[in-house]
């Protein structure tokens, strides 16, 4: 440990070690996680930050979800590319495919890991289906070689993708 996380916890004070727990949490996350890490092992509850303790917290789990959101904004855009733009060459669908299958096994295994994000899975489709499409739309303007450029309208305002569909390793429209 370092001479200043010995410093800064060393004194008895619980008032002051409370200050430059919160102190520290401001300056140098790294040893404040440390430091918490270490109070929570020995079970002296009443030396942590609970405040900023709770804050990371709620954060992990927002971050667990922004995650899902953006796994699935890409397999749901390139699903709708192969949707809209069915003549695209081979080329590029196998592309969109190899990204399909990756997308769809990261989304799978976070839910594997984190079951109760599966409760989400609806919700996080409907906050990323508007950055699926538009990133679906973007990526579409930018075809080469004679690929049929589609008009935004031909893309659903709606995900027209079940969460079945979505998580089918052999679905790709």
């Amino acid at each position: 440990m370092s001479i200043i996380f010995r410093y800064l916890f060393s004194k008895t004070d619980q008032d002051k070690n409370m200050n430059q727990v919160k102190i520290l949490y401001e300056n140098d996350f790294n040893l404040w996680l440390e430091y918490t890490i270490k109070q929570l092992e020995k079970q002296q509850f009443q030396a942590l930050d609970i405040e900023h303790l709770v804050e990371e917290l709620k954060d992990l789990g927002k971050s667990e979800k922004r995650l899902l959101e953006s796994n699935l904004m890409i397999l749901i855009a390139h699903l709708l590319k192969l949707k809209v733009q069915f003549d695209a060459p081979e080329t590029m669908k196998n592309s969109w495919y190899n990204s399909i299958d990756e997308h769809r096994k990261r989304v799978k295994k976070q839910i594997k890991q984190i079951p109760s994000l599966k409760s989400y899975l609806e919700t996080a489709i409907f906050e990323c289906y508007n950055d699926s499409r538009d990133l679906a739309i973007k990526e579409g303007k930018r075809a080469k070689f004679g690929v049929i450029i589609p008009d935004e309208i031909v893309y659903p305002e709606v995900c027209p993708f079940t969460i079945e569909e979505i998580l089918d390793d052999n679905f790709y429209c």
